[in-house]
């Protein structure tokens, strides 16, 4: 039986935003952005009108995730050596002696535990996936990928399988 697949990205499936992450045993890089491009893929059986999931709806879903993050500063709720408090309308970060303010609405503050691009690969899949089975699971597909590229040639993935988590809820 052969294996389908459907992938888009398009010009609007991108989102420029801010970010820095901790590594190597506790340092910081300093704050900077990228234009991220995003791209997701959906495998499984065909349906009955002979397609895997319509590309303009996978379009749509995609392009609303990106457009929630774009032109903004991505900021990890789950990081151990990043603090994020958020008060009257601003989100304070704080990384040892370094301290941020940013309007609350510039931000968006991720369950994550640092904004690399798997992790944000990562969370834009679950938020791809909780959208396709709003009303319910979808059983014919099987896979969903999401991609994200940082900058040209730096491109991180993630895969989730569908039918274990159809079957979880």
């Amino acid at each position: 039986m052969p294996d389908y697949r459907v992938r888009v990205t398009k010009d609007y499936t991108v989102f420029c935003s801010g970010h820095f992450i901790t590594y190597a045993g506790g340092k910081c890089e300093a704050l900077h952005g990228h234009n991220y491009r995003a791209a997701a893929s959906l495998e499984g059986a065909l349906n009955a009108d002979h397609y895997v999931f319509d590309f303009v709806t996978l379009k749509k879903i995609l392009r609303n995730v990106c457009d929630r993050l774009d032109h903004r500063m991505l900021l990890p709720l789950r990081n151990p050596l990043i603090d994020v408090l958020e008060a009257d309308g601003e989100v304070e970060v704080r990384f040892k002696t370094r301290r941020y303010v940013f309007p609350r609405e510039d931000c968006v503050l991720l369950p994550i535990a640092n904004t690399t691009a798997e992790l944000l690969a990562e969370w834009i899949a679950g938020e791809v996936r909780a959208t396709l089975f709003e009303k319910g699971p979808i059983p014919a597909l099987t896979a969903l990928e999401v991609e994200v590229e940082e900058t040209v040639g730096q491109t991180a993935f993630c895969r989730i399988m569908l039918e274990d988590r159809a079957s979880e809820e």
